[in-house]
């Protein structure tokens, strides 16, 4: 089967949206699916929607390193990250601790997991100088690509693009482990269940999907920063901040996958100069930088965003700002407004 057949006959695309401006870091949207879907055997390590603070090395660590995507339209296979590189699955002696009757004498001590690094090791770290210091909470999870990758290089054809809605699958009965999808996924957000001897990542919260309930990273955010919806439902948010305002950028798109989940760049107070002053005319995050992230159209998102913002300010409407603000929760849902505990789930 070539690409072409496995991964672009899929009628309708389902996108993300987040406001990186709107990010607390508060992990709600990590913990939320944490708990809905990784709690089984061999899952302590998987983290399919994680909070990382950039500038920083993310999880696994220095994964834009890794490799991977596609280069003049041949796949490529990077590295695979290891246990330690990914961090995480900790454990500790809490029986011997709380039950084991030895008092003061024992202490909590780590008896399982990484040594050197975690799913948030450098959390709120950043980058920068005093007085200048800068940092972003930014969310990552499978990016559902339009192009993806793993699907293409997968040797057992257990990896597909839902026609419904653009959604990119396992089958886990055809699955044996290769990892090929792994290597070749440059954004490095597939996991490998080593009890079960198969690869695992976001599933895009796809039973939820079929019941018009939104993901759960979308739906439990309490900062009202991510939206969910088809990038062809006009009148929609994700469309009008992917399509329309263009505001809503995807992470690396030199990578060649085309993906699916976009961020409205980050916007800072103003850098101070030597003597204390603030310098109206420069930029606090380095251009530079965000461009690294998201190419050269970040630069013309982030004028517009400032653009419409003054417009705010001068007491004048701006249907962008008041769309990022989301005066109304629901409308971040796109068309999965649903509540789960009006569902019976089998």
């Amino acid at each position: 089967m070539t690409q072409k057949s496995k991964t672009e006959n899929s009628k309708r695309q389902l996108a993300w949206v987040f406001d990186i401006n709107k990010c607390i870091g508060c992990q709600t949207c990590s913990v939320a699916c944490k708990v809905l879907w990784t709690e089984g055997e061999d899952t302590q390590h998987m983290w399919w929607m994680m909070v990382n603070t950039l500038p920083g090395r993310g999880t696994p660590r220095d994964w834009e390193t890794m490799g991977g995507g596609y280069k003049n339209g041949q796949p490529q296979k990077g590295q695979l990250p290891t246990e330690e590189e990914f961090g995480g699955g900790w454990d500790f002696n809490y029986d011997e601790v709380l039950h084991g009757g030895k008092g003061r004498s024992v202490h909590l001590t780590k008896i399982a997991g990484s040594k050197s690094w975690g799913p948030n090791w450098d959390e709120d770290e950043g980058g920068g100088e005093w007085p200048n210091p800068y940092f972003f909470y930014f969310p990552r999870l499978c990016n559902h690509c339009t192009d993806p990758v793993c699907v293409e290089v997968c040797p057992n054809d257990a990896m597909f693009k839902r026609e419904e809605d653009g959604l990119v699958l396992r089958d886990e009965d055809k699955c044996r482990g290769a990892q090929d999808c792994a290597r070749a996924c440059p954004y490095k957000k597939i996991y490998f269940n080593k009890a079960r001897k198969v690869s695992q990542h976001c599933i895009g919260c796809f039973p939820r999907i079929e019941k018009g309930v939104a993901p759960a990273c979308v739906r439990q955010c309490p900062g009202r920063a991510a939206f969910v919806g088809f990038l062809d439902d006009e009148a929609g948010p994700v469309h009008r901040l992917v399509e329309g305002w263009r505001v809503a950028l995807p992470l690396h798109p030199e990578f060649g996958t085309r993906p699916n989940v976009y961020y409205v760049p980050p916007m800072a107070p103003v850098p101070f100069n030597a003597d204390g002053s603030p310098n109206e005319g420069a930029s606090r995050i380095p251009p530079e930088y965000l461009e690294s992230l998201f190419g050269p159209d970040v630069h013309g998102a982030l004028d517009t965003l400032k653009s419409e913002l003054e417009k705010r300010r001068r007491g004048e409407p701006s249907e962008l700002m008041d769309t990022l603000i989301l005066y109304r929760w629901l409308d971040a849902l796109g068309p999965f407004t649903k509540d789960p505990a009006e569902i019976v789930w089998r």
